[in-house]
C-alpha cells in the first residue's frame, strides 16, 4: 500500500495534468472558433477580408515549395485576384500546442477548386502555424506550408479539428 506522501504526489500529478489538459482544450476551442472556422469559411467563400482578419498584421507567410517569405502586404496585395468557381479547404492536425497567448500547430490541408465548367482540382499540403493572442483574440502569426509528403493518406491519418 502506498504511503501518504506518495498518494498526495499522485493526486497532485493527476490534478495538474487534468488542469493542463482542460486549459489546452479550452485554447484549442478558442483557436478553432477564432481562427480555423473563420479561416475555412472565408477561404471557401472567397472572402478576402474575412481571410485577412484571422491573420496578424505581422504575418510571416512561408511558401516552402517556392522558397519565398512574404509579409502582410505581399501576402495580401490590395488587388487580390478573384477566382471563379468553388473552393473547399479541410484541415486535420498532427500537433496542437498552446499556452495562454501563443500556440503552434502542425497538420495537413486538403484543398479543392471546382471550376465554372465543373472540373475539380485537389491538392494537399502540410502546414506549420504559429499563433498568438492580439488584443485578446487569436491570430495567425506564422504560416508555412509545403506539399512534400502530403496526400490523401497522410491527410486522413491526422486528427480532425473537433
Amino acid at each position: 500500500m502506498p504511503n501518504h506522501a506518495y498518494r498526495k504526489t499522485l493526486i497532485l500529478v493527476f490534478l495538474t495534468t487534468s488542469c493542463f489538459l482542460g486549459l489546452s482544450q479550452n485554447h484549442q476551442k478558442d483557436i478553432n472558433d477564432q481562427v480555423w472556422k473563420p479561416f475555412i469559411k472565408s477561404f471557401n467563400d472567397g472572402d478576402q477580408d474575412g481571410f485577412r482578419a484571422v491573420h496578424s498584421k505581422d504575418i510571416l507567410r512561408v511558401e516552402q515549395d517556392n522558397n519565398k517569405v512574404l509579409d502582410y502586404d505581399q501576402y495580401f496585395p490590395k488587388t487580390a485576384p478573384k477566382r471563379s468557381g468553388k473552393n473547399n479547404i479541410e484541415l486535420r492536425f498532427l500537433q496542437r500546442i498552446a499556452s495562454d497567448d501563443q500556440a503552434f500547430e502542425v497538420g495537413y490541408y486538403k484543398s479543392s477548386h471546382t471550376t465554372a465548367d465543373g472540373k475539380t482540382f485537389t491538392g494537399y499540403g502540410k502546414f506549420h502555424v504559429a499563433l498568438r493572442k492580439e488584443n485578446g483574440k487569436w491570430k495567425i502569426l506564422v504560416d508555412a506550408d509545403a506539399k512534400s509528403d502530403a496526400n490523401e493518406q497522410t491527410f486522413q491519418a491526422a486528427k480532425a479539428m473537433e
